[in-house]
C-alpha cells in the first residue's frame, strides 16, 4: 500500500462507518414526521408543515416576533394532557387562527383572525391537549368547524 492509500484509510473507515449508520438511521427518520400535519374537513385534506411546541419555555414564546408565515406553515403546541388554555397575541405580529383541539384529535373551538399585538386573553373554554396556529382566515378558506379532524402523530386516537 503507498502512502497515500495509507493515509486514505482511515478515512475511508469513518466513511464507511457513517454510511452504515445513515442506512440504519434514515428508515427510522422515515417512520416519524412530527412536522406533518393533515386537517380533515368537509372540503378534504389540508396538509401543513407545523414546528412543536411542548415545553414551557417553546409554548410561552410561540410566533412571537415571525414576520410571516406560509399558507401551509403553522405551530403544534402540545400541552400532553387536556386542560383549559389561554393565548394571547402580544409580541405577535401577524394574524392566526388559533384551533383548539382535544387530545383525541377533534377540533373543539376555533379563533379567527387573532389580531397582532393584541393583550387581550383568548381561552380554548374547553379542555384541549393541543392548540394549532395557522395564518389568520386560513381555517375559514379550508371550511374548518368544530368536529373536523386534526391528524399528527401526537394524537393518541387513530381516525376512523
Amino acid at each position: 500500500m503507498t502512502l497515500i492509500a495509507q493515509g486514505f484509510a482511515p478515512v475511508l473507515r469513518r466513511a464507511g462507518a457513517l454510511l452504515a449508520v445513515l442506512a440504519v438511521a434514515a428508515p427510522l427518520a422515515a417512520c416519524s414526521d412530527e412536522g406533518r400535519l393533515v386537517l380533515h374537513t368537509s372540503s378534504g385534506e389540508h396538509a401543513f408543515n407545523v414546528e412543536v411546541v411542548d415545553t414551557p419555555e417553546t409554548r410561552a414564546k410561540g410566533l412571537m416576533f415571525v414576520q410571516d408565515l406560509a399558507d401551509d406553515a403553522g405551530m403544534l403546541f402540545d400541552f400532553k394532557q387536556e386542560r383549559e388554555v389561554s393565548f394571547w397575541m402580544r409580541n405577535t405580529f401577524i394574524p392566526l387562527d388559533m384551533i383548539f383541539v382535544g387530545a383525541d384529535g377533534v377540533v373543539k373551538t376555533i379563533h379567527v383572525n387573532a389580531r397582532p399585538q393584541d393583550p387581550t386573553s383568548i381561552p380554548s373554554n374547553v379542555p384541549v391537549q393541543f392548540v394549532l396556529e395557522i395564518p389568520g382566515g386560513r381555517s375559514v378558506e379550508l371550511g374548518l368547524k368544530p368536529g373536523d379532524i386534526m391528524e399528527h402523530e401526537r394524537v393518541s386516537a387513530p381516525l376512523d
